[in-house]
């Protein structure tokens, strides 16, 4: 099953929505299934400044409101999720080349693990993940080789999701034509995946009873 998540590096729930679907997702492949996910961009501020500024500086102009106060929602979830975030840390800034380097990331296999980098380094460690070193070291970290490709790439999924309504992330996009929007529950993910596969008959075999001896495609328990 083709899963494509439409997110921004810089949205909290993008992040907490990205690890809830990955735990739905390994639910779904033990039982047989396979899915396969693409990281596909999103940019909440195209206009915001790479040099980057305290995060909650941004949110206090944004809203009107102490920051603070306004953000306890989010970190309670991500809390609960097992993920760190700090947002007196973070630095607010254009989140443009960070997606194209999970474009380049996904050609190489990485995408996912390079999204999962990025979240991180934004929300946890006060990073700002417009700034060409800090780029180069996460994707060293990560085992990805930066060519420098997939702007283009990125300015066309962006357009894209516009085209398809997105208006909010995180957004899920089943099969091309099945979506679930917010961070839902794990629960919620996992019934999806098993509603998609049953809609476009991709549901895994139940296999009953313990493992025994038996012929794989190029061997056999003798």
């Amino acid at each position: 099953m083709k899963v494509e998540i439409f997110s921004d590096v810089a949205c909290p729930w993008c992040y907490i929505g990205h690890v809830r679907f990955a735990e739905a997702a390994e639910r779904f492949r033990a039982k047989g299934g396979a899915v396969e996910v693409t990281m596909r961009p999103y940019q909440l501020d195209p206009g915001a400044s790479a040099d980057g500024e305290p995060l909650y500086d941004v949110l206090e102009r944004k809203f009107g409101a102490d920051p603070r106060e306004i953000s306890g929602r989010v970190l309670g979830f991500a809390e609960e999720s097992g993920l760190e975030m700090d947002f007196a840390r973070a630095i607010s800034t254009n989140t443009f080349e960070a997606h194209r380097l999970i474009e380049v990331a996904t050609r190489q296999g990485r995408g996912e693990e390079m999204a999962d980098r990025l979240f991180r380094a934004y929300f946890a460690e006060g990073r700002n993940v417009a700034d060409p070193g800090v780029l180069a070291e996460l994707a060293a970290e990560t085992g990805v080789e930066d060519t420098g490709e997939g702007a283009d790439e990125v300015r066309e999924q962006i357009d894209r999701a516009r085209s398809l309504g997105v208006t909010g992330v995180p957004l899920f996009l089943f099969e091309g034509q099945f979506a679930v929007s917010g961070a839902q529950p794990v629960d919620a993910f996992a019934a999806a995946l098993d509603e998609v596969a049953a809609r476009t008959g991709q549901t895994p075999i139940v296999r009953l009873g313990a493992p025994a001896d038996g012929c794989a495609d190029d061997s056999c328990a003798l």
